[in-house]
């Protein structure tokens, strides 16, 4: 099946807003874990970018590093560039300051450490990160978010010294989730190489009016990478299921075009996270035709 999806020709939709405008890529294992076959599926959509998370059945950091190489030659074989690449570094509990609590965080330092090294190898700067997540029951204090804040601080100067940014994610079960906590984050660490991954669905998801709410409190300035794709909140108001783009309840047309006037000109990728009993690349192929038909109207 994915042989005749990626067969298929350009859709007419990729005629509108030229991709120029609108920097979209797909996260690869969205499409495929085997990545020769997501980048033919990018190329087949006339897409340049791809965000790199989990390749060949592993997270990116956890690969070999002669692996990452293969998937940089394959990329430039194909025209294709990193946007950013995913990380899991601080998409863990708050360590506690304890020995052991030290421990866990040298553990993700390494994390860091080799996403540094392989963003290099895949000639991106951009690096996608976390701000921890919560246990269950637990909720933040100011102690707590002063403590997350430094860390993502000297985060943010490691990576400095590496000539790479950070650009931190707001995901469901995090301190960070939604628009206003990713505002207090950014208002909170001021390194310029420290920005934002935003992704509105997470948000709303998050019970957030994400879009226009969420996103007037942020400064443009600062997102340097955004996810799309839709959600439907749940008939019982908690949580939200991953739709089809088009099938949710997700304005982006209208985020898009907000990005865009505010001068936006980063990369955008969809993730997709819808799934259907067709398989991730029709999940995918689904989604991303939908996307471009509404990019074609901003």
């Amino acid at each position: 099946m994915l042989a005749a999806l990626t067969a298929a020709p350009l859709c007419r939709c990729l005629f509108g807003v030229p991709l120029s405008s609108v920097k979209l890529g797909v996260t690869t294992d969205e499409i495929d874990e085997d990545l020769p076959t997501a980048v033919r599926f990018l190329r087949s959509f006339g897409l340049e970018y791809a965000e790199v998370r989990s390749i060949w059945g592993k997270y990116n950091t956890e690969q070999p590093l002669e692996k990452i190489r293969e998937a940089r030659k394959i990329f430039d074989e194909h025209g294709i560039r990193t946007s950013i690449l995913g990380t899991p570094f601080f998409k863990v509990p708050l360590p506690p300051e304890t020995p052991e609590g030290g421990q866990a965080l040298d553990k993700e330092w390494k994390v860091l450490d080799a996403a540094m090294e392989r963003a290099k190898i895949l000639d991106t700067d951009k690096l996608r990160t976390f701000a921890f997540t919560h246990r269950p029951g637990e909720t933040g204090d100011k102690k707590m978010y002063a403590r997350i804040y430094e860390l993502v601080r000297e985060s943010a100067r490691r990576a400095k010294a590496k000539g790479l940014r950070l650009a931190v994610e707001n995901v469901g079960g995090s301190f960070v989730s939604t628009g206003a906590e990713a505002a207090r984050l950014l208002a909170a660490v001021k390194e310029d190489n420290l920005g934002l991954t935003w992704d509105p669905n997470n948000a709303g998801a998050s019970g957030e009016k994400s879009f226009p709410d969420g996103y007037r409190l942020l400064d443009p300035a600062r997102i340097i990478h955004v996810h799309l794709r839709d959600y439907k909140r749940k008939s019982d108001g908690k949580g939200a299921d991953w739709t089809a783009v088009g099938d949710g309840e997700f304005d982006n047309l209208g985020q898009i075009r907000a990005l865009l006037k505010a001068g936006y000109n980063e990369t955008f990728t969809l993730e997709t996270h819808y799934r259907s009993p067709e398989g991730k690349a029709h999940a995918t192929k689904t989604s991303l035709t939908a996307l471009l038909k509404i990019i074609e109207k901003v």
